[in-house]
């Protein structure tokens, strides 16, 4: 399954656009507005280019656009960092002269030794590599009692926006489950502007889309964002709940993948949390970590495989 790139260029635009008021730009309100946010007419004022040629540029003729007219539309739009580099993702994705890009698969990538023993020298937090497609690909032990109940769902590889959406357990392990869905949706939807020609990662998307409405309802929201760095609040069904901080990484060996670290304030609960949870990982999964992966149930699955870009 691929995109409509044509289709996802006017919703992403036409979305922008409805979330910026005239008064946020230094327009008129007036009194007589038949549309939400701005009109065209006033972003091709603010962009300093025709009607005519944003207005096809919103229909999804985007393949051609310099990037300097990619930035004055972002400029218009008050797009954020993430907004405007999806936007230039999808102009891409439309040139004529793109290439899908050549990924590996979660079927055949497997963690070579000296990132396994990085990841398990990790030893105060749960450390794990993922994909855009949010496969958790290798992982420490701590990762892996960490996202125990995500290892737990059938299937391979365990998949965090699967669980999240498909899991009831979700609603648990994520306090604020809210928060939680809508950073998986714009991870998500980030990526696949990113590999539009990923067909495992748009067979989640489709599997998603079909069995949760929640999820339909935030994909059509068209919300992107960069998630590198911040705090999460989880409760783990053995050491309750627990306030992280987390880094995602960028591989410059493993382009694509990101390796995410979650690491507690020292003299912290929460820290005691880790503690208790490593020592309890120690019993239960005493030399586990993915390139081994899973369980043997998992490994029994048929894998479901993607590779792709990432953000954490």
């Amino acid at each position: 399954m691929g995109v409509d790139n044509k289709a996802e260029v006017r919703a992403f635009l036409t979305s922008r656009r409805a979330k910026i008021s005239p008064a946020a730009v230094g327009l008129p309100t007036g009194t007589n507005r038949r549309v939400a946010g701005l009109r065209r007419s006033e972003v091709a004022v603010l962009a300093g280019v025709s009607v005519e040629y944003y207005t096809r540029l919103e229909r999804g003729s985007i393949s051609g656009a310099s990037p300097e007219i990619l930035d004055a539309i972002a400029r218009a739009l008050v797009l954020d960092d993430a907004e405007r580099a999806h936007l230039f993702d999808l102009a891409h994705a439309a040139s004529p002269v793109a290439r899908p890009p050549r990924r590996r698969t979660t079927r055949t990538w497997q963690a070579h030794s000296s990132l396994q023993w990085t990841l398990d020298a990790i030893t105060a937090g749960p450390a794990f590599v993922r994909n855009g497609r949010m496969d958790i690909l290798a992982v420490n032990p701590l990762a892996r009692a960490f996202y125990s109940d995500v290892f737990d769902m059938p299937g391979a590889p365990p998949n965090i926006a699967r669980f999240t959406f498909l899991d009831d357990r979700a609603a648990t392990f994520y306090p604020d489950w809210d928060m939680f869905a809508e950073v998986t949706v714009a991870i998500l939807r980030t990526e696949a502007a990113r590999d539009p020609h990923n067909k495992e990662l748009h067979d989640l998307i489709g599997e998603l889309s079909t069995r949760s409405e929640e999820f339909r309802r935030q994909w059509g929201r068209h919300d992107v964002r960069h998630h590198g760095t911040g705090s999460k609040t989880f409760r783990h069904h053995v050491v309750g709940e627990m306030t992280l901080a987390y880094e995602g990484l960028e591989m410059a060996a493993e382009p694509g993948l990101t390796l995410t670290i979650y690491a507690a304030e020292p003299g912290s609960f929460s820290e005691q949390a880790l503690r208790l949870l490593s020592t309890w990982a120690a019993t239960e999964f005493p030399t586990d970590g993915i390139a081994h992966p899973a369980t043997s149930r998992d490994r029994a699955q048929s894998p479901s495989g993607p590779g792709a870009n990432s953000d954490n």
